[in-house]
């Protein structure tokens, strides 16, 4: 899947998130990129910024956070569309609960890690 394709696919997949869930994001952008800094293919997603919960003196100014969908990474998982799709979307949800403070052992525990 090229790269217009697989932004497609997860703009599709972030539109079908609950308001509740993306609504509360602030100053966050999502951005895609072929692979990590690294050139692994091991990780999907990466949230870049400050959880919430640690956002006492955040404020004007501050760089937004940032969410990371890696497009290579997932093709290399994926054996079709609809599982690329249920992995973006599973991505998208571990990484906006960074956001929100939840760290991977809470989300291994509720399925989405």
């Amino acid at each position: 899947m090229d790269a217009e394709a697989f932004e497609t696919l997860v703009s599709d997949e972030l539109d079908r998130l609950p308001d509740d869930m993306v609504g509360g994001l602030d100053n966050v952008v999502f951005v895609i990129e072929d692979r990590p800094e690294d050139g692994s293919l091991d990780l999907l997603g990466l949230y870049d910024g400050l959880a919430l919960t640690e956002r006492a003196q955040y404020g004007m100014g501050d760089l937004p956070d940032r969410i990371i969908v890696y497009r290579e990474p997932h093709l290399d998982v994926c054996d079709d569309e609809d599982h690329l799709r249920d992995e973006v979307h599973t991505t998208l949800v571990h990484e906006i609960a960074h956001f929100y403070g939840i760290d991977d052992a809470r989300l291994h525990e509720l399925g989405w890690a």
